[in-house]
């Protein structure tokens, strides 16, 4: 594809006029390939360079973002391949995706279910899983026995793992005699072996909300790409 200048592409793709662009070029806001760019005639290929403006990348319809809510099914890993030729959640995606390189946002071992994000978005999802950003999870699980309140406060204030003690999570216990358990990191198998580390089995876990984003009634194996709003409540979470 033959380079263009980068006032013209910023223009092009619609996200303000031309004065404005200018403004940003020249304020240093802009950034191509990693670096702040002052010049308007600076040559960009959309094929191949990576623009953003203030931190939010710029795309074109060639470059188009997708953001896709899957609700994970058990035996389903959540990798993009899988060396033993399991299933993974990517083949989950209906036909009109995989021709987007997409890729799941964290992880959720086999055995659980529930929301896993799926985006080509790349500076999201780094920002979304590094651990400063203190992205919430929250997670339905169920136990074999229940919990005794004192147990409770424990792993609310935080319990050592052998990678290290835990950071603060929110417990609540439902009618149902199931729990959820909200943190914000991202260890491996953390929310097993919290429960574990206090002697219990952990019969079934699902996430059911990420950030701003709420599972819901989404079934099982399904998928549905994110509303404009949910989009903007993740970019905001990862801009605080």
């Amino acid at each position: 594809m033959e380079t263009q200048s980068l006032l013209k592409v910023l223009t092009q793709a619609g996200i303000g006029s031309r004065r404005k662009m200018s403004e940003a070029i020249k304020s240093g806001r802009v950034m191509v390939n990693g670096e702040a760019v002052t010049g308007f005639n600076h040559p960009v290929d959309m094929q191949k360079d990576k623009i953003s403006i203030d931190g939010r990348q710029v795309t074109t319809q060639s470059q188009k973002l997708i953001y896709i809510m899957m609700n994970k099914p058990s035996d389903i890993v959540s990798t993009v391949s899988d060396e033993l030729g399991r299933r993974t959640v990517l083949d989950l995606l209906p036909q009109e995706y995989r021709k987007y390189r997409l890729y799941p946002v964290g992880r959720l071992d086999k055995d659980s279910t529930g929301l896993i994000l799926l985006t080509n978005d790349g500076e999201l999802a780094n920002r979304l899983t590094h651990p400063r950003f203190e992205n919430e999870k929250e997670y339905a699980v169920s136990i074999d026995v229940p919990m005794k309140m004192a147990e409770i406060r424990r792993l609310e204030k935080g319990i050592m793992l052998e990678d290290g003690m835990t950071y603060p999570a929110r417990i609540t216990r439902l009618k149902s005699g199931d729990y959820t358990i909200t943190i914000h990191e991202g260890r491996k198998h953390q929310v097993r072996r919290m429960f574990e580390a206090m002697g219990y089995t952990v019969k079934s876990l699902k996430r059911i909300r990420m950030g701003n984003l709420q599972l819901g009634s989404l079934a099982a194996g399904k998928v549905r790409e994110l509303r404009r709003d949910e989009v903007e409540g993740l970019v905001s979470e990862y801009k605080k």
